[in-house]
C-alpha cells in the first residue's frame, strides 16, 4: 500500500508481507518478547507458516515503520469478517512494537493512525488492540478515538 514520510530524519510506513521480512523482523520480535512476555518460561516460537498462510488468504496485514531502510517497528493485524457479526470486516491487532529509542515524538501515535487509515480504506469497520496491563498504551489509543471494550484475563493451567 501507500508510503508516507514523517519527521526530519525520514521514517517510512509500509504495508509489507514477504518471507524476507520474517528474518528481518525476528531480532525485533525477540526484543519485543523480552519486554512484554508475561510467561517468560513459554518460549517464543512463531508459526511462520501459519502467518504466511493467513497472508496468502488476505487475512493478515503487516505494517512496518522504517528509518531509511532499517526496520524499527511493526504492527500486525488479523483481518476477517467477525464470526458474530458476519457483515462486518474487523481487524484485531496481533502485535505492535516500536524500538524503545524511537518511541516519543508521536511516532507511535502517527503509525497507529496510519494503520487505521489503511484498514479503513479496505473497508474495515472496527479495529481492536490488545494492550498488555504492564505496558498500557490505552491512553494513547483513547486520544485516537478508541474506547475500552474488553479486559483479558489469563490463567496458567500447567
Amino acid at each position: 500500500m501507500g508510503e508516507t514520510t514523517a519527521s526530519e530524519d525520514i521514517r517510512f510506513f509500509h504495508e509489507e508481507v514477504t518471507p524476507e521480512l520474517l528474518s528481518e523482523i525476528e531480532p525485533l520480535l525477540r526484543l519485543h518478547w523480552e519486554e512484554i512476555a508475561h510467561y517468560k518460561d513459554i518460549p517464543l516460537q512463531p508459526d511462520w507458516d501459519a502467518y504466511l498462510n493467513l497472508a496468502s488468504h488476505k487475512a493478515l496485514r503487516v505494517f512496518t515503520v522504517r528509518k531509511s531502510d532499517r526496520l524499527i517497528g511493526y504492527s500486525v493485524f488479523f483481518v476477517r469478517k467477525n464470526l458474530h457479526y458476519s457483515s462486518s470486516l474487523q481487524a484485531v491487532q496481533d502485535i505492535l512494537f516500536l524500538l524503545p529509542e524511537h518511541r516519543g515524538a508521536f511516532l507511535g501515535y502517527r503509525f497507529i493512525a496510519w494503520c487505521d487509515e489503511q484498514l479503513k480504506a479496505e473497508g474495515v469497520q472496527a479495529v481492536y488492540h490488545h494492550v498488555k496491563a504492564a505496558h498500557d498504551f490505552g491512553p494513547m489509543l483513547e486520544r485516537l478515538g478508541y474506547e475500552l471494550v474488553d479486559r483479558i484475563y489469563g490463567r496458567r493451567l500447567d
